[in-house]
């Protein structure tokens, strides 16, 4: 059974998501954006390149897209332990592609920053057809509820409780 909590978010994010069209559009646009955004945080050096040799990181992407998802995963796991350990299991994931693109010379930002671009232009499409603003305009913590609201859709779709 969801927690009080999570309803309330849900119902709220929901309010601006009525518009079957608009709905579609977020559930491509919301998990691509968040897939964009761990991919770009992966690009940002937060150890130069002429250090890393010295203290032996390979992986130094991983360092940057856990400086955000694991303070969301504890905000998700607040909300559903379930829908936590999917999104973590979601992200391990996506780590594990970003590392093989990257030993494959993938230029991961730039591709990321495209896709990403294009996605929100998406979303504001879909808000343009509802007739209504964006949630975060509200409060910015949407932007953490609408990849669980695209997930409870696949988890009622596929009958699984959260």
């Amino acid at each position: 059974m969801p927690s009080e909590e999570l309803i309330a978010w849900l119902d709220e994010y929901s309010q601006s998501h009525q518009n079957s069209i608009n709905i579609l559009i977020h559930k491509i646009c919301v998990p691509t954006i968040t897939i964009t955004v761990i991919a770009m945080l992966w690009c940002l050096p937060i150890i130069p390149k002429n250090i890393r040799h010295i203290i032996s990181i390979d992986q130094v992407g991983l360092i940057n897209p856990s400086l955000i998802i694991i303070p969301i995963i504890a905000f998700y796991w607040n909300l559903s332990s379930t829908l936590a350990i999917t999104m973590t299991l979601l992200f391990l994931i996506l780590i594990i592609l970003l590392i093989l693109l990257e030993k494959n010379h993938v230029r991961i930002f730039r591709i990321a920053l495209i896709i990403f671009i294009l996605a929100w232009i998406g979303q504001f499409i879909g808000h343009e057809i509802e007739g209504k603003k964006p949630a975060f305009f509200k409060d910015l913590q949407f932007l953490l509820i609408g990849p669980l609201w695209t997930l409870t859709h696949a988890f009622k779709f596929m009958g699984i409780d959260y």
